[in-house]
């Protein structure tokens, strides 16, 4: 079994490492760059940036690599404001209190913001496209490919592999259910979305698409990557190993939460953004279970969660921070490099794959 795939050699990568998109800050520059230097595929998380914000990140990080890079943006259909805004935040008159603060008021919508950011890519002329809950439009489809730019679909199903592949996806990425964060469901009502673990999503959807697939959810380590070739995939996409490294942005409080959580320790949540994702339990999603509190709708939840994960960011306090996690919890490592990281992953699987 060859280590350099066929996802090397469509995206010019040495190893067949993406660093998965992560929202909110946690991918810097410094990170991205860094997992492209050391071989792999660094990913600009910019779906809660504005456009003007996304063309900055990618500037900064053409100046601290010249290898290639994504960009992720979200294709969701976003919700109207919601009448339940005022009845839900009464809900959280014990979080505000804990955390100091007062609700805010006005509209908890969003613009939104892909087609403008799509055009940034344009521009900018990144080399990798990715998209998470949705799809490029047919024209942005057509776009991308004249300009020979790769594109990237997060799926959790079968058929939404074979959506993305008549599309014209050029690589799939296979998000199982034991991923941490948001899933890139493409259709999310009143359910979790699809809920397929990922040893069991590759294999299926590798064989329903005649494209490179990546698979995703609760990866770790090089003993992931080497299963997961053997399945099928062409190279795998972390997250949650990514948190602790040394070029992220993840907080200290949630560097914290991990190392001091297990595998049982994470849940599927809706309580934070109103879209599936699974995070490490803390008050802020035992009071939702508890009190069966329904959230309002993507990305109206979001954005009144976003003042109180705000606070608790700025007061170190994890019980209120959204703390994203895949399952594979107890494997991640205090402080490395994401060089050091690629390395650790690259010879555990090359130990177990020529041994």
């Amino acid at each position: 079994m060859n280590l350099y795939t066929e996802l090397c050699k469509e995206l010019e990568i040495k190893y067949p490492i993406i660093q998965a998109p992560m929202a909110g800050g946690i991918t810097t520059p410094e990170l991205v760059a860094a997992v492209s230097n050391a071989g792999g595929l660094g990913v600009l998380a910019a779906g809660y940036l504005t456009p003007e914000a996304t063309r900055v990140e990618i500037r900064k990080i053409k100046k601290l690599t010249e290898r290639p890079f994504a960009v992720n943006i979200f294709k969701a259909e976003l919700a109207d404001s919601d009448s339940r805004t005022a009845e839900v935040q009464e809900k959280y008159a014990s979080v505000y209190e804990a955390l100091g603060i007062r609700p805010g008021i006005g509209d908890f919508g969003s613009a939104d913001y892909s087609k403008k950011q799509f055009q940034v890519l344009l521009e900018e002329e990144i080399p990798v496209l990715s998209t998470t809950f949705g799809l490029l439009s047919q024209e942005e489809f057509t776009v991308a490919k004249h300009n020979k730019q790769k594109v990237i679909t997060m799926v959790t199903n079968v058929n939404e592999a074979i959506q993305a592949a008549k599309a014209g996806a050029d690589i799939i990425v296979a998000q199982g259910s034991d991923a941490g964060g948001h899933r890139g469901t493409f259709q999310v009502s009143d359910t979790d979305g699809s809920l397929v673990g990922t040893m069991s999503l590759v294999p299926q959807v590798a064989d329903a698409v005649e494209l490179p697939v990546v698979a995703a959810g609760g990866i770790m380590d090089g003993r992931g990557l080497a299963a997961s070739m053997v399945l099928g995939a062409a190279g795998v996409q972390l997250g949650t190993r990514f948190l602790h490294a040394a070029e992220s942005g993840t907080d200290e409080a949630y560097k914290q939460a991990l190392l001091e959580a297990d595998e049982d320790s994470t849940t599927i949540t809706k309580s934070f953004s109103g879209r599936p994702a699974r995070a490490v339990k803390n008050e802020f999603t035992e009071l939702h279970s508890g009190q069966n509190i329904k959230p309002l709708k993507y990305p109206g939840q979001n954005n009144v969660t976003g003042e109180i994960r705000k606070a608790a960011k700025k007061q170190g306090n994890k019980e209120y921070l959204s703390l994203w996690s895949g399952q594979g919890i107890r494997m991640i490592k205090e402080e490395q490099s994401a060089k050091e990281i690629i390395n650790d992953i690259m010879e555990q699987a090359a130990r177990i794959i020529y041994s």
